[in-house]
């Protein structure tokens, strides 16, 4: 046999040998779906960067990420066992769930901060939350008027329901009316005020103001955390270092996967939304600051359980330490990541 026979034989067997070991692994890695609330953005970013940077692979992951939006029933697909996770936009969703007898847990929380503001136009000579009780009117939707206004209520005497106008989610009537405040999330609406108004308005976190919700959790079916605490951890883990690349990595990839699933979505738009999760510390700052992105205080989750319920938003009997479970996350994964 010629040594050029010998030389092709060995790469083809070696090339077989590769793709065959490549095939092995693939086939040992375990198959989840995360399922989003909304449509794909920056906030989703850290799920985005660990399945464009393989960190969920090298855990052992083939993760599937569900987009949602405004007609999907996301959380539907994980009652059906159609998808493994899910991201649970605050606690209040865990309340509702624990309060129905419906079976879920939250296993870790990407957001300290539920990004959930106020904005009002920068003439407003207030400068504290409790002075938008001063306002007129508050565009509020009802989701928010029957939590958060009845918490801010209860929080700061002043607030009152004649305030309230509907919120149809367009800045415009926000824009028409100057002694007027609108809600909004902190990442997004305030960016669209600027392009569609041209004004920089004033913004008002609830989260600083007390409403004090972790938000961004990622959820679970109790049965299946229960069957498959190693997947659980693993996804917790991978989901967790995906965040810390994104924020202070190279991120690109992940935000053309962002882009690719939501074509609305810009780069303006992405870039304002990482700075001012970075500037008001959403993802990393208290309990995340010592116990790693994801880290799930049951301290907060009493402290906001007991302000819903002297609020009347939730019922007083049931308990809040079931709707979590803190032993996946807080354990300082990827701290090592953040710039010092």
């Amino acid at each position: 046999m010629s040594t050029f026979r010998k030389t092709v034989l060995g790469f083809a067997a070696g090339a077989a040998a590769f793709a065959a070991a490549a095939q092995a692994q693939a086939q040992t890695l375990d198959e989840v779906s995360f399922a989003t609330n909304w449509l794909a953005q920056a906030e989703h970013g850290g799920f985005y960067q660990a399945v464009a940077d393989g960190t969920y692979e090298k855990h052992g992951l083939k993760v599937t990420i569900v987009q949602g939006g405004p007609t999907a029933a996301n959380q539907a697909l994980l009652m059906a066992d159609k998808v493994q996770f899910y991201m649970q936009g605050n606690l209040l969703g865990a309340f509702s769930a624990l309060e129905q007898d419906i079976p879920l847990v939250e296993v870790a929380a990407i957001f300290q901060k539920d990004p959930q503001v106020l904005i009002t136009h920068p003439e407003f000579p207030g400068t504290t939350f409790a002075d938008l009780a001063t306002l007129p009117t508050i565009f509020m939707a009802p989701d928010l008027f029957t939590s958060g206004f009845q918490w801010m209520k209860s929080a700061y005497p002043g607030f009152r329901d004649e305030q309230i106008k509907p919120y149809n989610f367009s800045p415009a009537p926000f824009l028409a009316d100057k002694e007027s405040a609108q809600q909004g999330y902190l990442t997004s609406e305030p960016y669209a005020i600027e392009q569609e108004g041209g004004i920089t308005p004033k913004v008002f976190l609830m989260a600083d103001a007390g409403f004090d919700t972790p938000s961004t959790m990622i959820e679970a079916k109790q049965d299946y955390v229960a069957a498959n605490p190693d997947i659980v951890q693993r996804f917790v883990d991978a989901s967790i270092i995906g965040w810390y690349n994104y924020l202070y990595g190279d991120n690109k990839a992940a935000n053309e996967l962002i882009k690719s699933d939501n074509p609305e979505m810009t780069d303006g738009q992405i870039e304002y939304s990482i700075a001012k999760l970075k500037e008001y510390g959403v993802v990393d700052s208290g309990a995340a600051a010592e116990g790693g992105i994801g880290c799930l205080s049951m301290d907060q989750v009493k402290s906001f359980y007991d302000k819903m319920v002297a609020a009347g938003v939730v019922k007083a009997d049931v308990d809040p330490a079931s709707v979590v479970a803190t032993q996946f996350a807080c354990k300082k994964v990827g701290m090592d990541l953040k710039p010092q």
